[in-house]
């Protein structure tokens, strides 16, 4: 009884030497993920999320090795919990996630901004026709966010249409 718990727990050895993957994996994928770009993390095509899938599963291993205890299991999450947070947190937060670009200029197509990002035309179009905007001329401003978004900026200015004031019955 007394092995099988050993087991299920895990010694501490191999839990220390798991903690010590499981940081090593993260702050490795943390990095090879923002060579990758900002495109990567923002919107995903399929290809983009078996990507991400496979990725997790390459790197199971790494993580765990020989500990396939419940022990081994749940530290692994809580060191990979505690340094998420401390990374958001952190002033490196700035330098990982990069800065917002500028894809768009005054309705000219930054072309050397887009192969930087890896974004392809035909997805900076998309963007565009999902903010309402048909032609690039029609556009002042469209930056990719570091989230991965495409924000768009028309350069007309919106319409405001103006609300009929409606005489309140409070009143009277």
């Amino acid at each position: 009884m007394n092995q099988a718990l050993m087991q299920a727990l895990g010694d501490g050895v191999t839990l220390l030497f798991t903690a010590l993957r499981v940081a090593v994996v993260y702050v490795g994928l943390l990095l090879l993920l923002r060579l990758a770009g900002k495109r990567t993390l923002g919107q995903m095509t399929p290809f983009d999320l078996l990507t991400l899938l496979l990725l997790s599963n390459a790197v199971q291993n790494a993580m765990i090795g020989p500990d396939n205890s419940l022990t081994g299991g749940l530290l692994a999450a809580a060191i990979l919990l505690l340094l998420n947070r401390a990374v958001a947190s952190s002033p490196l937060r700035q330098h990982l996630e990069g800065r917002p670009t500028l894809l768009i200029q005054n309705g000219q197509i930054l072309h050397e901004a887009l192969r930087r990002e890896g974004i392809q035309l035909e997805e900076l179009e998309a963007a565009l026709r999902e903010h309402g905007v048909s032609r690039t001329e029609q556009v002042a401003s469209a930056v990719l966010e570091i989230d991965g978004t495409i924000s768009v900026v028309p350069s007309q200015e919106p319409i405001v249409h103006k609300v009929r004031h409606v005489k309140s019955s409070r009143n009277r």
